[in-house]
Protein backbone atom coordinates (compact mmCIF):
# COMPACT_ATOMS: atom_id res chain seq x y z
CA UNK A 1 0.00 0.00 0.00
CA UNK A 2 1.51 3.13 -0.67
CA UNK A 3 2.61 5.66 2.06
CA UNK A 4 0.30 8.23 1.19
CA UNK A 5 -2.78 6.26 1.52
CA UNK A 6 -1.21 4.62 4.56
CA UNK A 7 -1.21 8.18 5.70
CA UNK A 8 -4.43 9.15 5.06
CA UNK A 9 -6.20 6.21 6.39
CA UNK A 10 -3.74 7.16 9.85
CA UNK A 11 -5.12 10.78 9.90
CA UNK A 12 -8.87 9.15 9.33
CA UNK A 13 -8.39 7.21 12.39
CA UNK A 14 -6.90 9.89 14.06
CA UNK A 15 -9.94 11.96 14.37
CA UNK A 16 -12.23 9.19 14.95
CA UNK A 17 -9.26 8.97 18.31
CA UNK A 18 -9.86 12.55 18.64
CA UNK A 19 -13.53 12.22 19.64
CA UNK A 20 -13.14 9.06 21.49
CA UNK A 21 -10.18 10.71 23.96
CA UNK A 22 -12.31 13.56 24.17
CA UNK A 23 -15.37 11.48 25.55
CA UNK A 24 -12.66 10.15 28.07
CA UNK A 25 -11.92 13.94 29.26
CA UNK A 26 -8.97 14.68 27.42
CA UNK A 27 -8.91 18.09 26.53
CA UNK A 28 -8.18 19.97 23.01
CA UNK A 29 -4.85 21.70 24.56
CA UNK A 30 -3.84 18.07 25.61
CA UNK A 31 -4.52 16.61 22.13
CA UNK A 32 -2.96 19.75 20.04
CA UNK A 33 -0.13 19.26 21.96
CA UNK A 34 0.29 15.81 22.10
CA UNK A 35 -0.35 15.72 18.08
CA UNK A 36 0.96 18.60 16.91
CA UNK A 37 2.37 16.94 13.27
CA UNK A 38 1.10 13.44 13.34
CA UNK A 39 2.58 10.32 11.61
CA UNK A 40 3.13 6.60 11.28
CA UNK A 41 5.72 5.31 13.51
CA UNK A 42 6.81 2.60 11.21
CA UNK A 43 9.62 1.74 13.89
CA UNK A 44 7.15 0.67 16.16
CA UNK A 45 5.09 -0.91 13.16
CA UNK A 46 7.65 -3.12 11.68
CA UNK A 47 8.17 -4.29 15.21
CA UNK A 48 5.24 -5.83 16.47
CA UNK A 49 4.94 -7.41 13.42
CA UNK A 50 8.12 -8.84 13.23
CA UNK A 51 8.92 -10.37 16.63
CA UNK A 52 10.92 -12.94 16.42
CA UNK A 53 10.42 -16.48 15.67
CA UNK A 54 13.16 -17.96 17.75
CA UNK A 55 13.68 -17.72 21.80
CA UNK A 56 16.50 -17.80 24.00
CA UNK A 57 16.52 -20.80 26.68
CA UNK A 58 16.56 -19.90 29.71
CA UNK A 59 19.98 -20.74 30.38
CA UNK A 60 21.59 -18.00 27.33
CA UNK A 61 19.11 -15.70 28.52
CA UNK A 62 20.25 -15.53 32.63
CA UNK A 63 24.04 -15.42 31.02
CA UNK A 64 22.94 -12.01 29.30
CA UNK A 65 20.37 -11.02 31.82
CA UNK A 66 22.59 -11.66 35.12
CA UNK A 67 25.93 -11.15 33.54
CA UNK A 68 28.87 -10.08 35.37
CA UNK A 69 29.14 -6.46 34.51
CA UNK A 70 24.64 -5.98 35.50
CA UNK A 71 25.82 -7.65 39.17
CA UNK A 72 28.59 -5.29 39.32
CA UNK A 73 26.64 -1.84 38.08
CA UNK A 74 23.97 -3.17 40.44
CA UNK A 75 26.02 -3.26 43.66
CA UNK A 76 28.00 0.02 42.78
CA UNK A 77 24.01 1.62 41.87
CA UNK A 78 23.06 -0.23 45.63
CA UNK A 79 26.28 2.07 47.15
CA UNK A 80 25.40 5.29 45.02
CA UNK A 81 22.26 5.46 46.20
CA UNK A 82 22.04 3.73 49.36
CA UNK A 83 20.23 5.90 51.38
CA UNK A 84 17.80 6.87 49.01
CA UNK A 85 17.11 2.98 49.04
CA UNK A 86 17.01 2.48 52.17
CA UNK A 87 14.39 5.34 52.73
CA UNK A 88 12.36 3.64 49.66
CA UNK A 89 12.87 -0.13 51.75
CA UNK A 90 11.38 1.57 55.06
CA UNK A 91 8.51 3.22 53.43
CA UNK A 92 7.24 0.65 51.30
CA UNK A 93 8.73 -2.67 52.86
CA UNK A 94 9.99 -4.17 49.88
CA UNK A 95 13.67 -5.43 49.69
CA UNK A 96 15.97 -2.95 48.12
CA UNK A 97 18.02 -5.50 46.04
CA UNK A 98 14.74 -6.24 44.23
CA UNK A 99 14.22 -2.70 43.09
CA UNK A 100 17.59 -2.70 41.93
CA UNK A 101 17.39 -5.63 39.79
CA UNK A 102 14.63 -4.39 37.86
CA UNK A 103 16.40 -1.30 37.12
CA UNK A 104 18.70 -2.90 36.00
CA UNK A 105 16.88 -5.36 33.70
CA UNK A 106 14.51 -3.02 32.30
CA UNK A 107 17.30 0.00 31.58
CA UNK A 108 20.71 -1.47 33.16
CA UNK A 109 20.11 1.39 35.68
CA UNK A 110 18.90 4.20 33.63
CA UNK A 111 21.65 4.40 30.95
CA UNK A 112 19.22 2.76 28.47
CA UNK A 113 15.62 4.31 29.20
CA UNK A 114 14.50 4.22 25.43
CA UNK A 115 14.53 7.24 22.90
CA UNK A 116 11.11 6.24 21.29
CA UNK A 117 8.61 9.23 21.40
CA UNK A 118 5.92 7.45 23.22
CA UNK A 119 2.86 9.25 21.80
CA UNK A 120 3.52 8.30 18.07
CA UNK A 121 4.70 4.76 19.29
CA UNK A 122 0.92 4.51 21.19
CA UNK A 123 -0.84 5.84 18.29
CA UNK A 124 0.75 3.76 15.72
CA UNK A 125 0.20 1.08 17.36
CA UNK A 126 -3.60 1.57 18.71
CA UNK A 127 -4.11 1.90 14.86
CA UNK A 128 -2.23 -0.43 12.95
CA UNK A 129 -1.71 -3.84 15.41
CA UNK A 130 -3.70 -6.50 16.30
CA UNK A 131 -3.54 -5.42 19.77
CA UNK A 132 -5.21 -2.13 18.72
CA UNK A 133 -7.81 -1.67 21.78
CA UNK A 134 -4.93 -1.95 24.25
CA UNK A 135 -2.63 0.26 22.76
CA UNK A 136 -5.51 2.48 22.53
CA UNK A 137 -6.21 2.22 26.33
CA UNK A 138 -2.05 2.99 26.99
CA UNK A 139 -2.82 6.33 24.58
CA UNK A 140 -5.67 7.72 26.64
CA UNK A 141 -3.51 7.40 29.61
CA UNK A 142 -0.77 8.61 28.05
CA UNK A 143 -2.19 11.80 27.48
CA UNK A 144 -3.97 11.86 30.34
CA UNK A 145 -0.46 11.57 31.85
CA UNK A 146 0.03 14.72 30.32
CA UNK A 147 -2.57 16.27 30.97
CA UNK A 148 -1.82 15.39 34.69
CA UNK A 149 1.37 17.81 34.12
CA UNK A 150 3.75 15.21 34.52
CA UNK A 151 5.54 15.34 31.33
CA UNK A 152 5.62 16.88 27.94
CA UNK A 153 4.58 14.83 24.86
CA UNK A 154 8.55 15.88 23.89
CA UNK A 155 10.11 14.68 27.21
CA UNK A 156 7.80 11.45 27.24
CA UNK A 157 9.98 9.15 25.70
CA UNK A 158 10.31 5.56 26.35
CA UNK A 159 10.41 1.90 24.33
CA UNK A 160 9.25 1.55 20.88
CA UNK A 161 6.00 -0.56 22.72
CA UNK A 162 5.19 3.15 25.19
CA UNK A 163 7.11 1.76 28.18
CA UNK A 164 8.66 4.75 30.02
CA UNK A 165 11.43 5.81 32.35
CA UNK A 166 13.92 3.83 34.36
CA UNK A 167 11.95 0.81 35.15
CA UNK A 168 9.72 0.79 32.21
CA UNK A 169 6.62 1.93 33.05
CA UNK A 170 3.38 1.72 30.91
CA UNK A 171 1.20 4.24 30.68
CA UNK A 172 -2.04 2.43 32.60
CA UNK A 173 0.26 1.08 35.57
CA UNK A 174 2.31 4.43 35.69
CA UNK A 175 -1.46 6.16 36.14
CA UNK A 176 -1.94 3.51 38.97
CA UNK A 177 1.23 3.55 40.64
CA UNK A 178 3.87 6.05 40.40
CA UNK A 179 4.72 7.98 42.89
CA UNK A 180 6.65 11.87 43.28
CA UNK A 181 8.95 10.80 45.98
CA UNK A 182 10.86 14.01 45.25
CA UNK A 183 8.05 16.15 46.25
CA UNK A 184 8.14 18.69 43.51
CA UNK A 185 4.74 17.56 41.81
CA UNK A 186 5.29 15.31 38.88
CA UNK A 187 5.89 11.43 39.05
CA UNK A 188 9.09 11.93 37.08
CA UNK A 189 10.11 8.61 36.42
CA UNK A 190 12.00 9.63 33.02
CA UNK A 191 14.56 12.12 35.08
CA UNK A 192 18.40 11.11 35.63
CA UNK A 193 17.50 11.73 39.01
CA UNK A 194 16.08 7.63 39.82
CA UNK A 195 13.87 8.97 42.87
CA UNK A 196 10.33 8.83 41.76
CA UNK A 197 10.68 6.00 39.40
CA UNK A 198 12.80 3.65 41.72
CA UNK A 199 10.01 4.58 44.51
CA UNK A 200 7.07 3.80 42.02
CA UNK A 201 8.16 0.67 41.19
CA UNK A 202 9.30 -0.11 44.91
CA UNK A 203 4.88 0.71 45.26
CA UNK A 204 4.24 -1.13 42.26
CA UNK A 205 5.41 -3.96 44.40
CA UNK A 206 4.36 -3.21 47.57
CA UNK A 207 0.52 -3.22 46.11
CA UNK A 208 1.36 -6.16 44.41
CA UNK A 209 1.46 -8.01 47.67
CA UNK A 210 5.10 -8.07 48.28
CA UNK A 211 6.55 -9.83 51.75
CA UNK A 212 10.05 -8.08 52.88
CA UNK A 213 12.68 -10.35 53.87
CA UNK A 214 11.02 -13.66 51.92
CA UNK A 215 13.37 -14.86 48.93
CA UNK A 216 11.35 -15.08 45.78
CA UNK A 217 12.46 -18.87 45.29
CA UNK A 218 15.54 -20.62 46.52
CA UNK A 219 17.61 -23.33 44.32
CA UNK A 220 16.77 -27.01 45.33
CA UNK A 221 18.19 -30.33 44.54
CA UNK A 222 15.68 -33.51 44.17
CA UNK A 223 16.28 -37.05 45.35
CA UNK A 224 16.23 -39.86 42.96
CA UNK A 225 13.25 -41.24 41.83
CA UNK A 226 11.46 -38.04 42.48
CA UNK A 227 7.51 -37.83 41.62
CA UNK A 228 8.03 -35.17 38.91
CA UNK A 229 4.04 -34.90 39.19
CA UNK A 230 4.75 -32.41 42.25
CA UNK A 231 6.20 -29.79 39.87
CA UNK A 232 2.64 -28.82 38.68
CA UNK A 233 2.30 -25.06 40.02
CA UNK A 234 -0.22 -25.99 42.41
CA UNK A 235 1.32 -28.56 45.06
CA UNK A 236 2.06 -25.73 47.42
CA UNK A 237 3.82 -26.59 50.38
CA UNK A 238 6.14 -25.36 53.53
CA UNK A 239 9.81 -25.94 52.84
CA UNK A 240 10.28 -28.57 55.90
CA UNK A 241 7.00 -30.38 53.95
CA UNK A 242 9.09 -30.17 50.54
CA UNK A 243 12.17 -31.67 52.87
CA UNK A 244 10.21 -34.90 54.08
CA UNK A 245 10.09 -36.03 50.13
CA UNK A 246 13.53 -35.46 49.94
CA UNK A 247 13.32 -31.98 48.59
CA UNK A 248 16.20 -29.49 49.78
CA UNK A 249 18.61 -26.60 49.35
CA UNK A 250 21.46 -27.23 47.60
CA UNK A 251 24.02 -27.16 50.76
CA UNK A 252 21.72 -30.53 51.69
CA UNK A 253 19.86 -28.65 54.15
CA UNK A 254 15.92 -28.28 54.63
CA UNK A 255 14.70 -24.59 52.84
CA UNK A 256 13.61 -22.07 55.94
CA UNK A 257 9.80 -22.24 55.84
CA UNK A 258 9.62 -18.86 54.52
CA UNK A 259 5.98 -19.70 53.82
CA UNK A 260 3.96 -22.43 51.23
CA UNK A 261 6.47 -22.90 48.15
CA UNK A 262 5.95 -24.12 44.89
CA UNK A 263 8.51 -26.47 43.03
CA UNK A 264 9.68 -24.74 39.50
CA UNK A 265 11.07 -26.98 36.45
CA UNK A 266 12.48 -24.08 34.43
CA UNK A 267 14.18 -26.16 31.90
CA UNK A 268 12.64 -30.03 33.38
CA UNK A 269 14.26 -32.44 35.31
CA UNK A 270 17.64 -32.14 33.12
CA UNK A 271 18.10 -28.23 34.87
CA UNK A 272 17.72 -26.34 38.12
CA UNK A 273 14.97 -26.84 40.10
CA UNK A 274 13.47 -23.92 42.59
CA UNK A 275 10.96 -23.57 45.59
CA UNK A 276 9.08 -20.48 44.48
CA UNK A 277 7.44 -18.26 47.09
CA UNK A 278 4.41 -15.92 46.77
CA UNK A 279 7.34 -12.98 45.99
CA UNK A 280 7.77 -14.57 42.27
CA UNK A 281 4.12 -14.17 41.69
CA UNK A 282 4.71 -10.51 42.66
CA UNK A 283 7.62 -9.92 40.25
CA UNK A 284 4.94 -11.85 37.56
CA UNK A 285 3.22 -8.74 38.15
CA UNK A 286 5.72 -6.79 36.55
CA UNK A 287 6.77 -9.77 33.79
CA UNK A 288 4.46 -12.78 33.77
CA UNK A 289 7.53 -15.11 32.18
CA UNK A 290 9.26 -17.43 34.14
CA UNK A 291 12.48 -16.43 32.49
CA UNK A 292 11.91 -12.31 33.64
CA UNK A 293 11.20 -13.39 37.01
CA UNK A 294 14.06 -15.76 37.54
CA UNK A 295 16.56 -13.52 35.88
CA UNK A 296 15.00 -10.34 38.49
CA UNK A 297 15.27 -12.47 41.84
CA UNK A 298 18.60 -13.68 40.63
CA UNK A 299 20.07 -10.31 40.16
CA UNK A 300 18.71 -9.45 43.20
CA UNK A 301 20.25 -12.33 45.33
CA UNK A 302 23.70 -12.34 43.46
CA UNK A 303 23.75 -8.36 43.98
CA UNK A 304 23.97 -9.17 47.76
CA UNK A 305 26.77 -11.69 47.55
CA UNK A 306 24.36 -14.93 46.87
CA UNK A 307 25.57 -17.64 45.10
CA UNK A 308 25.48 -18.72 41.05
CA UNK A 309 22.75 -21.35 40.15
CA UNK A 310 24.82 -24.16 40.64
CA UNK A 311 22.65 -27.14 38.82
CA UNK A 312 23.87 -27.48 35.43
CA UNK A 313 21.69 -26.57 32.46
CA UNK A 314 21.00 -28.88 28.99
CA UNK A 315 23.29 -26.64 27.24
CA UNK A 316 23.00 -28.66 23.98
CA UNK A 317 19.44 -27.95 23.21
CA UNK A 318 17.60 -24.72 21.83
CA UNK A 319 14.59 -23.01 22.91
CA UNK A 320 11.17 -24.15 20.39
CA UNK A 321 10.42 -21.94 17.92
CA UNK A 322 6.89 -20.32 17.81
CA UNK A 323 5.52 -22.07 14.93
CA UNK A 324 7.20 -25.62 16.94
CA UNK A 325 5.56 -24.60 20.34
CA UNK A 326 1.99 -24.23 17.99
CA UNK A 327 2.90 -27.58 16.38
CA UNK A 328 3.68 -29.34 19.40
CA UNK A 329 0.17 -28.14 21.10
CA UNK A 330 -1.36 -29.16 17.93
CA UNK A 331 0.11 -32.74 18.20
CA UNK A 332 -0.69 -32.83 21.97
CA UNK A 333 -4.59 -32.62 20.74
CA UNK A 334 -4.19 -34.95 18.13
CA UNK A 335 -2.67 -37.45 20.66
CA UNK A 336 -6.07 -37.06 22.59
CA UNK A 337 -4.07 -34.60 25.07
CA UNK A 338 -6.01 -30.84 24.81
CA UNK A 339 -3.51 -28.12 25.67
CA UNK A 340 -6.64 -25.83 25.25
CA UNK A 341 -5.50 -24.19 22.31
CA UNK A 342 -3.25 -23.62 19.73
CA UNK A 343 -1.73 -20.52 20.38
CA UNK A 344 2.52 -20.98 20.36
CA UNK A 345 1.75 -20.02 24.77
CA UNK A 346 3.43 -22.87 27.04
CA UNK A 347 0.70 -22.31 29.76
CA UNK A 348 -0.44 -24.31 32.45
CA UNK A 349 -3.12 -26.55 30.65
CA UNK A 350 -0.11 -26.89 27.80
CA UNK A 351 1.97 -28.18 30.82
CA UNK A 352 -0.83 -30.82 31.68
CA UNK A 353 -1.21 -32.10 28.48
CA UNK A 354 2.25 -32.63 27.82
CA UNK A 355 2.52 -34.33 31.44
CA UNK A 356 -0.19 -36.72 31.13
CA UNK A 357 1.52 -37.36 27.41
CA UNK A 358 4.51 -38.04 28.74
CA UNK A 359 3.13 -40.50 31.73
CA UNK A 360 1.21 -42.15 29.27
CA UNK A 361 4.44 -42.99 26.90
CA UNK A 362 6.81 -43.74 30.05
CA UNK A 363 8.91 -40.80 30.13
CA UNK A 364 9.72 -38.08 32.74
CA UNK A 365 6.65 -36.40 33.73
CA UNK A 366 8.22 -32.80 33.62
CA UNK A 367 5.84 -30.96 31.59
CA UNK A 368 8.64 -29.09 29.55
CA UNK A 369 8.22 -28.24 26.31
CA UNK A 370 11.41 -29.90 24.46
CA UNK A 371 12.67 -30.34 21.29
CA UNK A 372 12.53 -34.30 22.47
CA UNK A 373 8.88 -33.80 23.68
CA UNK A 374 8.21 -32.66 19.75
CA UNK A 375 10.17 -35.13 17.59
CA UNK A 376 8.47 -38.16 19.99
CA UNK A 377 4.99 -36.89 18.92
CA UNK A 378 5.74 -36.43 15.76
Amino acid sequence: MPKATVDREYLHWLDGFRSRARAEGISDATLSAAFRSPHLDTDALAKINNQAEFTKTLWSYLESAVSESRIENGRAAMIAHDQLLRQIEARYGVDRQVVVAIWGMESAYGSHRGTHPVIPALATLAYGSRRGKFFEGQLIDALRIIQHGDTTPEKMTGSWAGAMGHTQFIPSSYRALAVDWTGDGRRDIWSDDPADALASTANYLAESGWIHGQPWGVEVQLPQGFDYGLADGDAARMPSDWARLGVVGMDGQPVRDFGTARLLLPAGHKGAAFLTFKNFKVISRYNAADAYVIGVGHLADRIMGGAPILSDWPDDERALTSGERKELQMRLKQAGFDPSGVDGRIGPMTIKALRDYQRAVGVVPDGYASLEVLRRLR
